[in-house]
């Protein structure tokens, strides 16, 4: 069992959201605090609400109407709420003058709003949506990188109460427009281009192409996003409409009206539509940022993300919500050299930065020194989601370079969740790779094949119960989301991760529960595999998956990145698989470690191995569109080959 290795100082304590909602309540631990918002989560979200004043647009009489069970469950449905006001309007009025956007792009330009002037552009832009006839529960569809243009447009479209749907900026023509036919927009909103590795990427025409291939016939606004002077491009400056409206208050929306239709890929089939509502998301993210990240008014809030993953929506609701600044940065995130993300942590005195396992373990061989060079003495918490961490990469992240000063809030949720599921809690301290424990107010539990809880072993991560921001099904098809979530054990969202609890009550995740290698009978995260490997020093990102075996019934099979290709290989195989059978067992030795330049991996940085073990089988890999690197996938030789 690991021990705490960070905790809050005195000062620190007394500060933290999280002390002053339990001091307000009376409650002495937090661990009480967790268990009193399970056993009376409509005593806790409405404690949530009232702390954080967040603002209702009229009240609701009754937290949760849960007569039609938990799949179905409404949370604030008798109230109104708008996602746009909770996160603008309010600070506009109390703190108009503090900047509540930041954003800067590859090539060094930034630009900033404060919050009235954010509340103005907001305004306009829904507006100016509103002149092209979009209404409540309209879809408009969004394609654009992840900058201030991004956060307005969601806000504006949730300000008219219509449903955003994000694309992520980085798909091609086929992605783009399975996402246009299964969410028939009213609009699409597409931006003209972006620089990435200092080269332009033509974003407008990939979206004329992805038009051609759909039979929705939105209406097309052009936001000049490219560097250089806007082109003559199809469709409307969307720009040049917002200058001639005015801007218009936030309509009034029911707390369960949606306002997020959003899609994540699925093993087969079509991506799966998500649709979360104005009440559920908003208050959920914004008691996440209080209480995970503990962001404050005059916070600086920045997570590497993009607005195509619900990782670019809970920054935004996060950080807005709770008074702060939201910082984005529009390119790669080692452009032009290792040391770009910890200059924008120097030049925008960022408090709180998102990342992931996958970005540190790329930049953990380049050592410290391109930290080094730069102050992020302002930093006060990494946040971390995505995947399970390896132990090295978590330990370089925090010892070598954090200097054991800045804890790493690790949280783990998913698009269907809106939120986060688990996430370590500042008050109670970080343990190395831990997911902490449940997040406030959501019936957690491991259990066992039989459905019993278990403990002191690895079981199945389930759902006991509802929470706001649980998907509200998935769009237009009922039954999958019930067959997905709902149908193994009666009223218990089987979320499909691996997870555990130590004496301590601090939580891990061993991966996904169809990922598990079972050799032999003996089942195997193959997170565990892959902790192994990484810790190799050529080594910068693995894949462990299983192949069938004649023998054991199924094997071990690795896919390596190395940081150095000219290394002796052999001479790595015979390590890797020496590392694997004298720490694991011999049972685990690889049947077959292979080289490849790259692991297929989402924009997130989360490396998809359900793909790379499909290619491996000679396969077919399902619904590839949520990959950042698809020649990734077809790099990858299968294994009979």
């Amino acid at each position: 069992m690991t021990d705490i290795v960070w905790r809050p100082d005195a000062q620190r304590i007394k500060d933290l959201h999280t002390t002053k909602f339990m001091n307000l309540h009376g409650i002495s631990s937090y661990d009480s605090l967790l268990e009193q918002s399970v056993a009376d989560p409509d005593w806790f979200w409405d404690a949530a609400v009232s702390y954080l004043e967040i603002p209702f647009q009229a009240p609701y009489a009754h937290v949760t109407d849960r007569r039609r069970g938990p799949h179905w469950t409404t949370w604030f449905s008798d109230g109104a709420i708008n996602l746009s006001e909770a996160c603008v309007d309010r600070w506009a009025a109390t703190r108009p003058d503090a900047l509540a956007l930041i954003t800067e792009n590859e090539s060094g330009d930034v630009t900033s709003l404060t919050f009235a002037e954010l509340l103005e552009s907001v305004g306009r832009h829904a507006g100016a949506l509103g002149t092209l006839g979009v209404e409540k529960g309209d879809r408009v569809a969004v394609y654009l990188p992840m900058n201030s243009s991004a956060i307005i447009t969601m806000l504006a479209i949730a300000r008219i109460g219509a449903v955003f749907v994000p694309i992520f900026s980085g798909f091609g023509p086929d992605a783009i427009a399975g996402r246009l036919d299964a969410s028939e927009p009213r609009v699409f909103v597409v931006g003209d281009g972006v620089l990435r590795r200092g080269k332009v990427v033509p974003m407008d025409s990939t979206a004329i192409a992805a038009l051609e291939l759909t039979e929705t016939t939105p209406t097309v606004l052009m936001v000049h996003t490219a560097p250089g002077e806007r082109a003559a491009n199809y469709g409307i400056w969307f720009e040049d409409l917002v200058a001639e409206c005015d801007p218009v208050a936030a309509v009034h929306t029911q707390a369960e009206d949606p306002v997020l239709l959003t899609y994540t890929s699925g093993t087969t089939g079509k991506p799966k539509g998500i649709v979360h509502v104005h009440g559920g998301l908003t208050v959920k993210i914004i008691q996440e940022g209080a209480f995970q990240l503990d962001i404050h008014p005059g916070d600086r809030h920045m997570w590497m993300t993009d607005m195509g993953w619900v990782m670019g929506q809970w920054t935004t609701i996060a950080g807005l919500g709770n008074g702060a600044t939201v910082v984005t940065y529009d390119g790669a995130p080692d452009q032009p050299d290792p040391g770009r993300l910890w200059k924008l942590v120097q030049d925008h005195r960022i408090t709180s930065l998102g990342i992931s396992p996958t970005f540190i373990r790329a930049i953990q061989p380049h050592g410290t020194e391109p930290a080094r060079r730069y102050d992020i003495s302002s930093l006060k918490a990494f946040g971390s989601t995505g995947e399970p961490w390896n132990p090295d990469p978590w330990w370089w992240l925090f010892r070598d370079l954090g200097q054991s000063n800045i804890p790493i809030v690790n949280l783990s949720g998913g698009t269907e969740i809106g939120a986060c599921l688990l996430s370590a809690n500042l008050l109670v301290g970080i343990k190395p790779v831990s997911v902490g424990r449940p997040s406030l107010g959501i019936a957690l539990d491991v259990v066992g094949a039989d459905g019993a809880p278990l403990r002191n072993a690895v079981g199945e991560l389930v759902v006991k119960d509802s929470w706001p921001s649980m998907t509200r099904g998935f769009w237009r098809d009922d039954d999958r989301f019930l067959e997905t979530y709902w149908s193994r054990w009666d009223d218990i969202w089987v979320h499909g991760d691996w997870a555990s609890i130590d004496e301590d009550g601090f939580w891990f995740l061993h991966g996904r529960s169809d990922e598990t290698l079972n050799v032999g009978g003996k089942r195997l995260g193959p997170a565990e595999v892959e902790s192994l490997v990484v810790a190799h020093p050529n080594v910068v990102m693995a894949a462990a998956i299983g192949i069938p075996d004649a023998v054991k019934g199924e094997g071990v099979a690795v896919f390596v990145v190395l940081g150095d290709a000219d290394v002796n290989q052999e001479q790595v195989t015979q390590e890797l698989s020496d590392s694997i059978a004298s720490q694991l067992g011999k049972p685990f030795r690889p049947k077959a470690i292979r080289f490849v330049a790259d692991l297929p991996r989402t924009r997130s940085a989360k490396i998809m191995r359900r793909v790379v073990k499909a290619r491996a089988l000679g396969q077919d890999t399902g619904d590839l569109s949520s990959l950042e690197n698809p020649a990734a996938v077809e790099a990858i030789v299968p294994l009979g080959d």
